[in-house]
């Protein structure tokens, strides 16, 4: 099992993600330490990246996704997906990949990224962020109005009712084929 908490930068995927990945027992994977020198640079400058930017990040990405899963392997992975195509790319795996939202508002997020210090993302690019930001219909959206731990709590509740969905429906298969 993949989760990918996604959403803008200063909405908590970072410190939600470990939190989640201790209790989860699994590794953690923070997308930034996957962007090329290239687009480090251009973040610092303030620059926001295009998509020809972020896509062979995203490969990448996509590449550790299907790799952790092909050796057996659960992570978490902190990663900003904006986009829905950008979500496509990393949705390697539809029975064992779940996206959740980490979701705030302009002024709640801008105030978290003024109080806090990220190595190469400006607080200068979170209008554009925004601005790209694009909803997801196969996603669980929480708001970041809870703490890391509650919001961590929320993940692993919607992890457990998915996967006795799943187990259900599975049943209900099997007895239908009898």
């Amino acid at each position: 099992m993949i989760v990918v908490l996604w959403g803008v930068s200063g909405c908590g995927k970072t410190t939600v993600g470990r939190l989640l990945a201790r209790a989860l027992d699994c590794d953690f994977h923070d997308a930034d330490d996957f962007h090329p020198q290239a687009n480090v640079d251009k973040m610092r400058a303030g620059i926001p990246l295009t998509d020809d930017d972020r896509w062979p990040w995203l490969e990448e990405l996509a590449e550790t996704l299907r790799h952790t899963l092909g050796q057996g392997g659960r992570a978490v992975l902190a990663c900003s997906a904006l986009k829905q195509a950008y979500r496509d790319r990393l949705q390697v795996d539809p029975a064992r990949v779940r996206f959740v939202h980490l979701s705030g508002s302009f002024a709640t997020i801008a105030a978290r990224l003024g109080s806090r210090q990220h190595e190469f993302m400006s607080d200068s690019l979170l209008q554009s962020q925004f601005d790209t930001l694009e909803p997801c219909a196969v996603s669980w959206t929480l708001d970041i109005a809870a703490c890391p731990a509650e919001l961590c709590q929320q993940v692993i509740t919607l992890l457990e009712q998915d996967a006795a969905g799943r187990a259900q429906q599975k049943v209900v298969k099997s007895r239908e084929s009898t």
